[in-house]
């Protein structure tokens, strides 16, 4: 699944790891084959984005397939959405990486994908409570339900900002997840384990009613990842 020729650490550590431009596209490019194998997109669903320098980052194509998609076809462009390099369009959804950027300088990595359950959460207008699974509160946080806004629009961006501050993990109404992260690893982590979170809980509905966890364990949980994030 890495990269051939490299380490393991240069996929956990994501930009942190290296500086090296074609080790980063590398890397985007591992992360969109892993979407795609594990069902969270399909078609030329989904997005990813990584900030290479402050006001850099580098994002995947509009139009191709993730798993189609190769270190080359990724393009640069600056905060403002000015392309610097690259042949392709980049992607539809960019003005959304791009606010993340701009709300966020801990934000280093945006990944967007369409799993189904978490997805299937959004469309029944319902977010998914962490309260009951200590992985998912503790890796992912508080899920935000965003509204919805008309995907490939300013819209779709704007219905983020009041949500920036507090939330790494947000179910677009209607439409899928983004999660954002300091690595590209954490943000794409995030994604897989919002999406198993949401099927676990959906199971556990059919089996009987969903306990929470008591709020003693709640607060250590979050004071444990606030921590973390402080680190």
């Amino acid at each position: 699944m890495y990269p051939r020729g490299r380490s393991s650490r240069l996929y956990t550590d994501g930009v942190a790891a290296t500086h090296r431009t074609d080790d980063v596209r590398q890397a985007v490019c591992t992360v969109c084959r892993r979407l795609y194998e594990r069902g969270l997109i399909a078609g030329q669903d989904g997005n990813v984005s990584v900030r290479i320098a402050d006001d850099v980052v580098l994002v995947t194509p509009a139009g191709l397939s993730k798993v189609d998609v190769h270190p080359e076809d990724l393009v640069e462009l600056g905060l403002d959405g000015t392309v610097r390099s690259g042949t392709r369009r980049p992607s539809s959804e960019l003005a959304v990486h791009l606010r993340a950027y701009q709300r966020r300088a801990d934000v280093r990595a945006v990944v967007h994908a369409h799993p189904p359950i978490a997805t299937a959460f959004s469309i029944t207008s319902q977010t998914i409570d962490t309260a009951a699974l200590a992985e998912l509160r503790y890796g992912v946080g508080p899920v935000a339900l965003v509204p919805y806004g008309t995907p490939s629009t300013d819209a779709a961006a704007d219905v983020f900002d009041p949500f920036w501050a507090s939330h790494d993990a947000f179910l677009m109404a209607h439409h899928g997840v983004l999660t954002v992260g300091r690595s590209l690893t954490e943000a794409h982590q995030r994604m897989e384990s919002l999406e198993n979170g949401a099927r676990t809980l959906w199971t556990a509905r059919a089996l009987g009613p969903v306990q929470s966890l008591p709020a003693d364990a709640l607060a250590a949980l979050d004071a444990l990842r606030q921590a973390s994030r402080n680190t």
